[in-house]
């Protein structure tokens, strides 16, 4: 039986290589582009490498206060990195589990396609619609924020 799941593409007038930069780096640069979201961010544990896992931890705007999420794989050649769920955010309370696999793909516009997909395994009993939904946003955001970033910043992860 396969885990329900949801498909998000995000266009991006960023370059591919750049974008994937940034969101591996997302906790160096979350709480200076969303500070109305999150408060601070960072690595807690290794590298930066597959395993380490790092903490993003957020105002009164989201409904918990923090999630923690460990790097699965990454592949630079490819811009593709998956990201697991490991503590925080509705870990325990309305899902069991949780993985986002990013991909980016240079589009013919000059930017890059952001293609998300989100896997995950519900509690029982629980209706996760709203939160796919709160999900799908939540991802647009950091994407668009990176590429408002990375468009000010022409030479930011170069």
């Amino acid at each position: 039986m396969s885990l329900p799941c949801w498909n998000l593409e995000v266009e991006s007038q960023a370059p591919a290589p750049r974008l994937f930069k940034a969101v591996l780096d997302w906790h160096n640069l979350a709480a200076k582009l969303l500070p109305d979201i999150i408060v601070s961010a960072a690595g807690v544990h290794g590298d930066g490498s597959v395993g380490s896992v790092r903490q993003i931890n957020f105002t009164s705007a989201m409904p918990f206060g923090y999630v923690k999420e460990r790097l699965d794989f990454v592949d630079f050649d490819k811009f593709e990195c998956k990201h697991s769920l490991v503590e925080g955010g509705d870990l325990g309370k309305k899902i069991e589990s949780a993985s986002t696999h990013f991909k980016f793909e240079k589009s013919s516009k000059g930017g890059c396609v952001c293609k998300v997909v989100t896997t995950y395994k519900p509690l029982p009993g629980v209706d996760n619609k709203d939160e796919i939904a709160k999900g799908k946003e939540a991802v647009i955001g950091i994407i668009k924020a990176a590429e408002a970033y990375l468009l000010a910043n022409p030479g930011a992860y170069a």
